[in-house]
């Protein structure tokens, strides 16, 4: 899931902001704070993916349903 792969980016790019920002750099924490509300959307992004792919029919996915005699 191409939204999944997007979200994991996100997180590593922001972990050298988040590491600055503890030892006290204020622009890194603010660079931080934008970047996690960024992660948040991207999540959501993700939720709402799984919810649209559990909503399709069986089979419509990619399923793993057997085919029917």
């Amino acid at each position: 899931m191409e939204e999944f792969e997007t979200l994991k980016r996100m997180v590593a790019e922001a972990e050298d902001d988040i590491n600055k920002a503890q030892g006290g750099n204020k622009a890194a924490g603010t660079r931080a704070r934008k970047k996690m509300q960024d992660i948040k959307a991207a999540a959501q992004e993700v939720r709402k993916k799984i919810l649209e792919s559990r909503e399709e029919p069986e089979g419509a996915a990619g399923g793993n349903a057997a085919p029917q005699s």
